[in-house]
């Protein structure tokens, strides 16, 4: 078969197409950019923007030869106001409009959760009924957490930082929240069979599963399934929890927001049996998370990436203080207290005050755009780095006895190279 798979590039979208690739199946990935999603036999990169293919007449001359799709699009976050419309609603309907025209089987890969848990899960939710309205060969999944022990992304990589904090375990309230997680590999596995599968008009299938667990029981097996050894539990009080929610949702940026809050506040499990009648009508049977994790190794790897990604922002914050302080330093500081500098690196006194306005304007760009432009992050990163090159060395050169200056200043800035480099080796958050 012939699969059009959307979303390729994301956390669930890779692993399908590995199983349909392993399967046989010839794969179509549709992707924002081409290449994200790997290069490897039997498999075809279709780049482009899914934001606006929002009518079914953009995806018929691209379901030519395709037997089925799978939409494992999905944004945690808006970029745009509406993404999660265009995104989660609109495009997966033309789609499956399309679909349904040329005698496509769809398969949805949704979310399991409360309408209440934010604009994420409605946005999903509304695609869902619109779907299970259609007269079409299709299957809404629903899985609750998605875990693997061979990567991790958004909530998933939250849940694994947290459990590898050094000497604590933090929990929110209690950590008697309820979830019911399931293994990448068997929703791939499961998104594969319902591929293959007819299903006798619409319905929707809750990936679950077969333990509830608690979000204390899940943390303390993937700490240990880190091979870190226990540590000191330290209750959060769900106000805080909630607080920091509402942070993140307002700042729109990272897994914690109105969706985490939610699942933490109401749980996230499928309805009574739903593990039974997934393996009933597919013949898929999730395994058990902790059974998973005995029978895993886990590597340096895993620990790296568990610590480093609290670290991540940390980073960037710190890096933004940096420039936002060296900017705000230049703007106030006196001919008296650069002149000495630059009298050393022999510039000229009528170009010293307007030489260091405009280094201070773009430390303060710079700080600015780090902070704001995310997509441009790399880019930006890149940029601090050459500067801070030009200035150490040029500096350094031109005024060499500055390296041995009493506190270091020179010196220092070697370190910022080695934040710079850092920053720009785990910026890539896929």
């Amino acid at each position: 078969m012939r699969i059009l798979v959307t979303g390729g590039a994301g956390f669930i979208g890779r692993a399908v197409i590995e199983a349909l690739l392993a399967e046989g199946h010839a794969v179509v990935a549709c992707c924002r950019t081409r290449g994200t999603a790997g290069e490897r036999p039997g498999l075809e990169m279709l780049a482009f923007d899914l934001g606006g293919a929002l009518t079914p007449e953009s995806w018929r001359a691209r379901l030519d030869g395709v037997d089925a799709g799978v939409n494992a699009a999905g944004i945690l976050r808006e970029r745009r106001r509406g993404d999660f419309e265009r995104i989660h609603h609109a495009m997966p309907l033309a789609l499956a409009e399309a679909c349904r025209a040329g005698g496509i089987r769809f398969v949805q890969i949704s979310a399991l959760g409360d309408d209440r848990d934010g604009e994420f899960i409605r946005s999903k939710h509304r695609f869902d009924a619109a779907l299970l309205a259609l007269d079409a060969d299709a299957v809404v999944i629903r899985p609750s957490v998605v875990m693997s022990t061979r990567g991790s992304y958004g909530g998933t990589s939250l849940l694994r930082a947290l459990a590898a904090l050094p000497g604590v375990l933090l929990l929110p309230g209690t950590g008697g929240q309820t979830i019911q997680p399931i293994l990448l590999e068997d929703l791939a596995a499961l998104v594969v069979r319902c591929v293959r599968q007819a299903h006798a008009g619409p319905r929707v299938l809750h990936a679950v599963g077969p333990e509830i667990l608690t979000v204390r029981d899940y943390l303390v097996a993937m700490r240990a399934w880190l091979g870190l050894p226990p540590a000191r539990v330290v209750e959060v009080p769900v106000f805080l929890v909630a607080g920091a929610a509402a942070i993140g949702e307002r700042i729109g940026r990272g897994p914690l927001g109105a969706t985490i809050a939610g699942m933490l506040e109401r749980g996230n499990v499928g309805p009574p049996g739903a593990h039974a009648e997934l393996e009933r009508v597919t013949g898929i049977a999730p395994r058990p998370l902790r059974e998973v994790l005995a029978r895993s190794a886990s590597f340096v790897q895993d620990r790296w990436h568990a610590r480093l990604y609290l670290l991540r922002p940390l980073v960037r914050v710190l890096l933004v203080v940096v420039w936002l302080v060296s900017g705000l330093a230049g703007l106030l500081a006196t001919p008296a207290q650069y002149g000495g500098i630059l009298d050393a690196m022999a510039v000229p006194a009528s170009v010293q005050a307007p030489l260091v306005l405009a280094t201070s304007v773009l430390d303060l760009v710079l700080a600015a755009a780090l902070l704001f432009a995310a997509r441009r992050r790399p880019l930006v990163l890149v940029l601090m780095l050459v500067s801070v090159l030009a200035y150490t060395f040029g500096v350094g050169l031109l005024a060499p006895a500055l390296w041995l200056d009493p506190l270091g200043g020179l010196a220092k800035n070697l370190a910022v190279l080695g934040l710079l480099l850092v920053a720009l080796a785990i910026e890539d958050a896929r």
